[in-house]
């Protein structure tokens, strides 16, 4: 699977005022009408039973300087409490208290609308409910590895 590349998100989500996450790549558009998408997270992390419990969760995709901050949330730590100090990770709210990802390429708030096991992840499907776009490149992971896009390909003929 890791030929496949992909782009690189932070899953968020608020835990009695307080910031919780993971890095994410295994994210993808379910439908156009309405407006869903899927993310997979393994049973064991531990942003697994908070989107269960809260419904409600963010999907920010990273722009090509956030690598730290994928690093950050990527480990395997109990809390968040220096995402800012340690990553640079600064959070806005939503007006449904969702943390928003200063910087991001993008962020959609979701509401969870189902849930289906799959091995050992599960599959969240949530309807999208709001969308920011920014400009900027993506941060990309291929082959274990964070990439850059490379050179425009279309071709002009």
């Amino acid at each position: 699977m890791g030929s496949f590349a992909t782009g690189v998100t932070i899953v968020t989500v608020d835990l009695d005022g307080e910031v919780q996450g993971m890095t994410a790549n295994a994210f993808a558009s379910v439908s156009l009408d309405p407006l869903l998408l899927l993310v997979c997270v393994d049973h064991n992390a531990r942003t697994h039973a908070h989107l269960h419990a809260k419904k409600r969760f963010g999907i920010n995709i990273l722009a090509q300087n956030q690598r730290v901050i994928s690093e950050y949330y990527a480990r395997p730590v109990h809390a968040h409490e220096h995402a800012e100090e340690e990553a640079g990770a600064r959070f806005e709210r939503t007006a449904q208290g969702t943390p928003i990802l200063q910087g991001a390429l993008a962020y959609l708030e979701c509401r969870l609308q189902s849930t289906q096991e799959a091995g050992d992840h599960t599959i969240f499907i949530a309807e999208v409910e709001d969308v920011v776009v920014r400009e900027g490149e993506p941060l990309l992971f291929f082959r274990g590895k964070y990439r850059n896009i490379g050179e425009d390909t279309s071709d002009s003929t």
